[in-house]
């Protein structure tokens, strides 16, 4: 496909250009895609600051972020062509995370164990533009129910999934979940859509506990400011109280705050299972007690990107058991790339996850 396209790029920290370039052309075994919406992730915020390097050979840009984003088919490779999987104008998502398919991770179905993943938007051009190109094999086509904003947070839906899928929820079992951002509030819909009869949230603010009992938390608790009417200075005498006088059978941590992880052993009884998801720290350490730990049998978990779950991410937001509206509370331009980055990264406004509209339905 020939032609010129607008892209926000990300040249060093602090500094992203609007500008024309040229649309990329596809090899073989890639899709051309015009980009509907992009989500903007925690990710782009740490890589915006410098706090983080990009995938890049040397870390640096200049690079096109964006790895969270649907939009339409604008060209298809001969390859997925021939086996006739997509049309110009389907709608679809992308998962960014490309796995190489051939390793021993990956014929064990450990995709996030591959050692030679390619990721859109970290290692090479992502979604912050009107076209990207993407291998076929992680282009789905997405329901005529789903919108592309919605489409466009599959990514960190299916990560969500993947790490309450590993929490092992029974019927009618009391989940804690800590962390109010968009994957904690996927959380609590996930593990109520798994069976969770009681759902206790644990954060910071006020603001995300509304947007939690919003997303169906039957309980919240602020473990931080003594002036919220949800404030507790012990949890787990708080999930006790609220729990008929138990602790929880399961936690999941959306966060890497520290002080949660160390909290989430207390707040769990006997047999249950607690999966850390947040990114912590390179020199964070969990301090463990073995003992009281082995004698409860307590089950510890990690969870790592999204294997063996994208069929089912559609699902979860066709059929509303997964509503994302409460989650996306700001929206951008293209052309506001930057300063929605800069907004979501400094701004003191109540919000949790912002959206680029690249191109209005």
């Amino acid at each position: 496909m020939q032609g010129k396209m607008m892209v926000n790029r990300f040249i060093e920290p602090f500094h992203m250009e609007y500008r024309e370039e040229p649309i990329p052309k596809i090899a073989d075994n890639e899709v051309l895609i015009k980009v509907k919406a992009c989500g903007i992730c925690g990710s782009d915020l740490v890589y915006y600051n410098g706090k983080s390097p990009l995938d890049t050979p040397d870390g640096k840009g200049p690079l096109i972020m964006g790895h969270e984003f649907s939009g339409v088919v604008a060209e298809v490779g001969a390859m997925a062509k021939k086996m006739g999987l997509f049309e110009e104008g389907d709608r679809v998502a992308v998962n960014p995370v490309m796995q190489c398919n051939a390793c021993a991770a990956c014929m064990r179905g450990e995709f996030n164990s591959c050692g030679n993943v390619e990721v859109v938007g970290t290692m090479f051009d992502g979604a912050m533009a009107e076209y990207v190109k993407v291998k076929y094999t992680h282009v789905y086509k997405i329901p005529d129910a789903v919108s592309f904003k919605d489409a466009a947070l599959a990514e960190p839906l299916a990560c969500a999934t993947h790490a309450v899928e590993r929490l092992e929820v029974k019927m009618g079992q009391t989940v804690v979940v800590y962390g109010v951002g968009g994957i904690g509030l996927m959380m609590i819909q996930l593990a109520k859509a798994a069976g969770a009869g009681n759902v206790i949230v644990v954060a910071r603010k006020d603001f995300g506990l509304n947007k939690a009992l919003e997303c169906g938390a039957t309980h919240v608790i602020n473990n931080t400011d003594t002036s919220s009417p949800w404030y507790a200075e012990d949890v787990a005498a708080k999930v006790c109280e609220l729990n008929n006088g138990c602790l929880a059978d399961r936690a999941i941590l959306a966060t890497g705050n520290m002080s949660a992880l160390q909290d989430s052993l207390k707040v769990t009884g006997a047999c249950s299972t607690i999966v850390f998801f947040g990114q912590a720290g390179p020199d964070d350490m969990l301090q463990v007690p073995v003992l009281a730990t082995l004698k409860s049998e307590k089950t510890l978990r990690f969870s790592w990107l999204a294997p063996l779950v994208w069929d089912n991410v559609f699902k979860l937001i066709a059929s509303g058991q997964v509503n994302l509206s409460p989650i996306i509370t700001n929206e951008f331009s293209l052309e506001d790339a930057e300063k929605g980055i800069k907004y979501m990264l400094e701004s003191t406004d109540p919000k949790v996850k912002g959206v680029i509209i690249v191109d209005p339905e």
